[in-house]
């Protein structure tokens, strides 16, 4: 048992070397996470770039208890669809690793923020967009979407994402928001603040601001 134990810990020792020189290569929009699944109520070992807002000794996920229970389950799951806890989309990959006998014992996982890429395309869209004479807009200020939509558009004018936006350019975003109707939205101040990544008081604060 003592040495399960220590080939377990070995392997959690070099997976969070491996994590953490993924963490550095690939920030900020990729978050690596190394999971102890001999330990699944506390499963979260390591966490590189945190972006999901977990910590430290968290329970494991569904797809590590699926592990858990079946060694037979697919080891490497590769550029999946999720989504962090504000909404932002992501694209998972995940690598179980096992023991010499074959048992589950970590996972190494990636959990890449597409906000930055929507905000390029959304940059590489206006820079080729054309514009058409008698076209007109509307714009359905109902949609928490549309607001998502507008910040992302305004970050990339700035050649930044949402959350990395300086506190004069939210101030700018915020009169924007403000001037086109936006901050009349049911729930408005806290679809922003999730997409900047900051409090409501902070928005709040950017509103009243000159």
């Amino acid at each position: 048992m003592s040495a399960k134990r220590d080939e377990g810990a070995n392997l959690l020792e070099q997976l969070d070397q491996i994590a953490k020189g993924l963490g550095e290569t690939f920030a900020p929009f990729c978050e690596v996470v190394v999971h102890d699944l001999q330990d699944p109520a506390r499963a979260i070992y390591a966490i590189h770039n945190n972006l999901s807002g977990r910590r430290i000794g968290d329970p494991a996920t569904e797809l590590g208890l699926a592990r858990i229970a079946d060694p037979q389950y697919p080891q490497v799951l590769a550029n999946y669809a999720n989504r962090f806890p504000d909404g932002r989309q992501a694209k998972s990959t995940s690598i179980g690793i096992k023991d010499s006998k074959g048992i589950y014992v970590a996972a190494l996982c990636m959990n890449l923020d597409l906000s930055l890429f929507q905000s390029l395309q959304s940059a590489v869209g206006q820079f080729t967009a054309i514009a058409r004479e008698g076209v007109t807009e509307s714009l359905d200020t109902s949609n928490a979407d549309i607001i998502r939509q507008r910040i992302d558009e305004f970050a990339a004018r700035q050649a930044s994402t949402p959350r990395a936006l300086k506190a004069e350019d939210r101030r700018a975003l915020l009169r924007e928001l403000k001037d086109s109707g936006h901050l009349e939205v049911r729930k408005s101040m806290e679809v922003i603040a999730q997409h900047l990544g900051v409090s409501r008081a902070a928005v709040y604060s950017y509103v009243k601001q000159p």
